[in-house]
């Protein structure tokens, strides 16, 4: 029953182990009589339109992976989570192998969830406010990486290096250190302190291949494009104010 107990947790640290990502995960509570103590995560609403991003990003890849993808990960999440309460609840239901299948299902649906969510939150129209580059997110990147430009064709190579199937690539800023670095995770395994992301790009396959194909070069540039840098500016100051993981 202690094993039980450890993993029923698990669907509820996600501010202790990935704590940049609580205000990315819309959710509410399920009042239904069958799960009334059941919090059920919900899809969030993009913060523009599915043709905003075009043409770099087609309304076609939007919706489908807003509206199909992501929703799945949601679904899918609640569904374990209930599951995960039943069996809680009748322990002659809770064998070790039914107890580590739902706990991976919810760490893979759930890091799903997060991923997607710091990912739309990080995108904005080319040519608005928010993807233009300043501040103090600009003055650190200029003093690691030279320029922009430099930033970006680093950070190309090393998702393109590093992503060999399914997976992210992340601009990430150490809590500890305050450092802006790279780094890729596979699947849908979110990013876990002491690294909070600042920004994030979905490499799996349905997030460019109606449009670019097995192009991922041109991914990536188009991308660039829609970058929501004010996002990603806020992300970086939290970094820079955050407590220390380390002792």
């Amino acid at each position: 029953m202690k094993h039980l107990v450890l993993v029923a947790l698990l669907a509820g640290l996600c501010t202790a182990q990935y704590g940049q990502s609580l205000d990315d995960l819309p959710k509410i509570v399920d009042n239904s009589t069958v799960s009334p103590s059941i919090e059920k995560y919900v899809l969030p609403a993009l913060p523009y339109e599915y043709e905003a991003l075009e043409p770099h990003i087609s309304a076609q890849i939007m919706r489908l992976h807003h509206k199909a993808h992501h929703q799945a990960y949601v679904d899918n999440l609640n569904k374990a989570l209930v599951e995960l309460k039943e069996v809680e609840g009748k322990e002659e239901m809770a064998t070790k192998e039914k107890v580590e299948a739902l706990e991976e299902t919810i760490h893979f649906n759930r890091g799903g969830h997060i991923n997607h969510s710091l990912f739309w939150k990080g995108l904005a129209p080319a040519g608005s406010p928010e993807s233009i580059l300043q501040g103090d997110l600009e003055k650190a990147i200029i003093s690691k990486w030279g320029s922009a430009d430099e930033f970006s064709t680093a950070l190309f190579r090393t998702i393109l290096g590093r992503v060999r199937g399914s997976g992210w690539g992340w601009v990430v800023c150490n809590v500890d250190t305050k450092e802006l670095s790279f780094g890729t995770t596979r699947d849908q395994d979110p990013v876990s302190l002491p690294q909070l992301v600042i920004l994030g790009i979905d490499m799996w396959e349905h997030a460019y291949y109606l449009q670019y194909y097995n192009n991922k070069q041109n991914y990536l540039k188009a991308v660039w494009a829609v970058l929501n840098w004010k996002e990603a500016g806020e992300r970086y100051a939290s970094c820079l104010k955050h407590s220390a993981t380390s002792v």
